[in-house]
């Protein structure tokens, strides 16, 4: 599928966690995008919160130096009822983050809704709806992968849907029916 004459570009979508981060690298090659990998990183195992940072650091860092993408789209902590469990998840975002600016690439944050609404139509969508947008999206089985490799793959996915194409600008369309023409895999 990938012609050599078309350039191609690299997003990494990060679903931040302290026991599980997930993690997805999408490629885009004119209007087609292409799953390179996805899959968590495990930091159950260790013993104290700080093992967990800098594994979550060195991690992320080891996925952008193998695929080189461009930009890092990362899901953003949201409140819950615990403030120590969202601290912990800001922490991991923020190590995820650092891991990204290090490498210069670019960050840019979603929130759970933004990214369940770019994907779904509604910002209320449990994760397995979203797992199964995904894979009609991409055409891809994505049953074997973690609840958390799927978000970070939304969180990939709902970047790539929010920027203007860094292959030539954003096509405007007139209508839904020549958005659609032109964009099949956003029907479903």
């Amino acid at each position: 599928m990938a012609d050599k004459n078309i350039p191609s570009y690299r997003y990494i979508g990060i679903d931040p966690g302290t026991n599980v981060l997930g993690y997805a690298i999408i490629e885009i090659v004119g209007k087609h995008v292409r799953l390179l990998d996805i899959g968590v990183l495990r930091m159950d195992k260790l013993d104290t919160h700080p093992l967990k940072l800098k594994r979550i650091f060195e991690g992320v860092e080891e996925l952008i130096l193998k695929y080189k993408p461009k930009e890092m789209a990362v899901e953003a902590p949201f409140y819950g009822k615990n403030p120590q469990s969202m601290l912990k998840l800001g922490r991991a975002q923020g190590v995820a983050i650092a891991a990204a600016i290090t490498n210069d690439v670019e960050v840019t944050e979603y929130s759970p809704k933004k990214i369940k609404l770019s994907i779904t139509g509604s910002g209320n969508s449990s994760k397995e709806q979203l797992a199964a947008m995904l894979e009609n999206i991409l055409k891809v089985k994505l049953k074997e992968y973690p609840l958390d490799a799927t978000d970070a793959l939304a969180t990939a996915i709902c970047h790539y849907y929010q920027q203007k194409s860094p292959l030539g600008g954003q096509k405007k369309y007139s209508d839904w029916g020549s958005f659609l023409k032109d964009n099949p895999n956003r029907k479903g």
